[in-house]
């Protein structure tokens, strides 16, 4: 076994490592995920869903290719490793996998708007005085 140092970069995942406190975030992930679908110019948003946002299956709007939409969603899976704020919105778009619509793209989009503008948030983990 080698020794390589203290871990940075691991399954996509940034870790920068203090003697009290460890930050993992998956920046570079997450643009790489706007620049795979072209939104890497898109304008940030602050919030990942419109606030009330009713879907459902049946909306009457055009159907999309449903590669594309799992392709999304999955990169969406995978961010949450580190992004909880996105979980929700995940979960309720994941709904929409097997008969997708514009409609649901255009939340989708939002979302990755959303990351856009918060690609620099991750997880924060504190040594704890109590152990």
């Amino acid at each position: 076994m080698t020794d390589l140092g203290e871990m940075s970069y691991f399954l996509g995942m940034e870790i920068i490592q203090t003697q009290h406190e460890i930050f993992v975030s998956q920046r570079k992930y997450a643009n790489e995920v706007l620049n795979k679908f072209n939104m890497d110019r898109c304008r940030p948003m602050d919030t990942p869903l419109v606030v009330n946002l009713k879907l459902s299956k049946d909306d009457g709007a055009v159907k999309i290719d449903e590669r594309i939409y799992r392709s999304l969603i999955g990169c969406l899976l995978y961010l949450t490793a580190t992004r909880p704020d996105l979980m929700f919105a995940r979960s309720l778009l994941s709904r929409f996998m097997s008969n997708p619509s514009e409609v649901h793209l255009k939340a989708v989009k939002r979302v990755l708007r959303y990351i856009k503008g918060s690609s620099d948030l991750g997880i924060w983990f504190k040594k704890s005085e109590f152990f």
